[in-house]
């Protein structure tokens, strides 16, 4: 079977299958594991590299208002590969070439493939998109082990959180934009909640939502992580380090005396795949570090104040 992904969190699930081998194309997002560096790229982005997040905002809000794509897909590559299984994603017009997008082109290739639609918005979503495609991969098999593995890892960090006492558990903010504001929806509550803390902002199973400060001031957060969507930690800290120098975080610093901190978003928040499963150990680990010990190979949250 010929598979090929054009969302980046589909891409590793089926390398975390074992299904490297039938993957024939990805996105330009598409850079994790190392292994699938090298593949067709598929899809490109409209979006000019290195604005300042306040103009790619700008942008990306003045393209779906006037229901113009972001993304680009190369439909001659997709016809010459012929693939018998298009994964894509029908969650977010800002993360991805939509499921409608690639249905438009399906028509025009020779064999008919099967397209399947993501669109998990917490983490047992994620583990069913699993089942989903290994079952479309014909590896049902390896779809229960996979599945197993990666609840193991969810089951070990909720017990040991269960045993953490309420008054304990620090109240977290997530923001997955700085310029302007953007709380973490979706999963990012309730891995929160499984990590240890107590979820103040952003609205469990629902898209991030646009913040105006007075709303981050009243949820007083103990701990704000900086988890930016399609940046990496170099990436971020650009804007971090503007964040820290605002009159209206000087005065949550002097109100509640928040602690910040810096992750990959890219690479463990954003994308709803396996890795969120990492970004649970990491943010467990931040939160309380004497009781989740951070796995071997994941990069810390880094402290910022």
């Amino acid at each position: 079977m010929k598979i090929v992904s054009l969302l980046p969190s589909a891409t590793e699930l089926i390398c975390g299958l074992g299904l490297r081998d039938q993957l024939v194309g990805v996105s330009h997002e598409c850079d994790y594991p190392a292994s699938v560096v090298g593949l067709p790229i598929l899809t490109r982005s409209r979006i000019p590299p290195g604005l300042s997040s306040d103009k790619i905002d700008a942008l990306v809000t003045a393209q779906l208002q006037d229901d113009a794509a972001l993304y680009d897909l190369n439909e001659d590559i997709l016809i010459a590969l012929e693939p018998d299984l298009i994964v894509t994603q029908a969650l977010c017009d800002v993360c991805a070439v939509s499921g409608n997008d690639v249905a438009k082109v399906i028509g025009r290739l020779p064999n008919k493939p099967q397209l399947i639609n993501l669109e998990p918005i917490c983490l047992d979503d994620v583990l069913a998109t699993v089942s989903l495609l290994a079952s479309a991969a014909n590896t049902p098999l390896m779809g229960e082990s996979y599945i197993a593995s990666l609840q193991a890892r969810i089951n070990q960090v909720a017990t040991r959180s269960n045993k953490i006492a309420n008054t304990d558990k620090p109240k977290v903010a997530l923001l997955d934009w700085l310029d302007p504001l953007f709380d973490g929806g979706h999963w990012t509550p309730e891995i929160i909640a499984l990590a240890g803390g107590e979820p103040c902002l952003g609205a469990k199973h629902q898209p991030s939502q646009r913040r105006q400060w007075q709303d981050l001031l009243s949820a007083k957060p103990d701990i704000i992580f900086v988890a930016l969507c399609g940046f990496n930690v170099a990436r971020s800290m650009r804007d971090v380090k503007q964040f820290l120098a605002t009159d209206a975080f000087a005065e949550l610093r002097h109100q509640v005396g928040t602690r910040v901190y810096l992750v990959d978003g890219n690479a463990y928040f954003s994308r709803p795949g396996p890795r969120l499963v990492d970004a649970l150990e990491i943010m467990a680990n931040a939160l309380h570090p004497n009781i989740h010990p951070l796995p071997k190979g994941l990069p810390a949250a880094i402290k910022q104040c």
